[in-house]
Formats: C-alpha cells, structure tokens, sequence
C-alpha cells in the first residue's frame, strides 16, 4: 500500500512530466519517494474537469520498469500518444486532472466454468486482462465501479475492450487475470490530491 504522500508524489511527477513534454514552464517534479525505484505496473488517465470525460489513458500492466520511470513514460503516452484521442494541447491542461493507478502484479484467474469465473471476480477490487491469441484487453479496477456495471458486464466490456465479442467470455474460451490497485488523483488541475475509493 502507498501512503498519500507517495501517491502525490506520483501525480506531481506524472504531470510535471506533461506538461515539460508540452512545452510548459511548471514547478519542478518532486524527489521520487524510495519505493518507486521498485517496478510497477501503472496507468497514467488524463479527465477533463470539471466533467471528468475521459481524455487519455495509457500504462503498463506489468512490473518491468521502475515506477518513478513508468509514471514518467505513461504520463507523455497518456498526453501524446492515446490513438482514441488528438494531443493534448498545451492550454488544455488548465482544464484536465491527472490520476495515477498503482497496480499489483497481474494473477492468473484458473476457473472451471464461466459461474466459477464470475465468482472469483469483485467490483471495486479487481481490474482485469483479458485475452484469446492475439486479442488482448484491460480495464482498471475503477472501470465497472463508475459505470454501475456488474461482474457480467465487467467481463463483457473487458471482452470488447480486447476486440473480441462481448460473449467470448461465456464460452470458457478467454484467458483472465485480475490485479489491484491504488488511485491518487487531483480534485482540480494541478490541485489537491486524494486516493480515490474504488467502491
């Protein structure tokens, strides 16, 4: 678990590092705290406010790199390199909030049959990685709880996200792993900064 101090830490480092990309003269990143030279897995997601629309949104998955390091490249990706989205222009980040989801290692879902599934999986716990051969999709842990979904619907849409059929699922055919994760994100931009509760 992260303290707030450290998840502020790692959304004044994510968004110092988008705004230097962008051209913008900001306060310097603060000292990355001792446990983000550990690798994490992370996504950086960029929400207008006050409407919070998604504006971008890219990580890792896996621990391959330092935190310090994946919150740098995901936050340039996330302002960038999202292909959903234009870049972000430099006079928008008046107007955008950054979040940082901090991610467990993903764990392999073993299940039986689709009610054994659906079983193992929790709302406001779990994000999930789904995949069949080439296909592949996440969603984080925040995902289902923002939009009132239920397990059903979390492993459907996890299906889509993946380019496969919203009922891959059912049929036992896809592969699952789950993980959790902490969220600290901004109140306003480049305001206060709070972990957001995932339930």
């Amino acid at each position: 678990m992260y303290s707030l101090e450290e998840g502020t830490a790692a959304v004044r480092i994510a968004r110092s590092a988008i705004e230097r990309q962008l051209g913008i003269e900001g306060p310097a990143p603060p000292v990355a705290p001792a446990p983000f030279k550990e690798k994490s897995g992370v996504f950086v997601t960029l929400n207008t406010h006050p409407g919070r629309d998604l504006r971008g949104c890219i990580g890792y998955a896996e621990p391959i790199i330092p935190l310090r390091d994946a919150i740098v490249e995901m936050a340039k990706a996330a302002a960038t390199k999202d292909p959903r989205f234009p870049r972000v222009r430099p006079e928008e980040m008046g107007r955008i909030c950054v979040d940082v989801t901090i991610l467990t290692p993903p764990v392999q879902i073993s299940y039986g049959d689709v009610d054994d599934l659906v079983s193992q999986v929790r709302i406001g716990r779990d994000g999930l990685i789904a995949s069949r051969g080439p296909y592949g999709g996440l969603l984080l842990p925040q995902v289902p709880v923002e939009y009132g979904w239920g397990v059903e619907e979390f492993l459907s849409h996890t299906c889509m996200k993946g380019g496969m059929h919203p009922e891959e699922w059912r049929r036992g055919t896809v592969d699952f792993k789950r993980f959790s994760g902490q969220v600290f994100g901004e109140r306003s931009p480049g305001g206060t900064i709070e972990e957001m509760p995932l339930a």
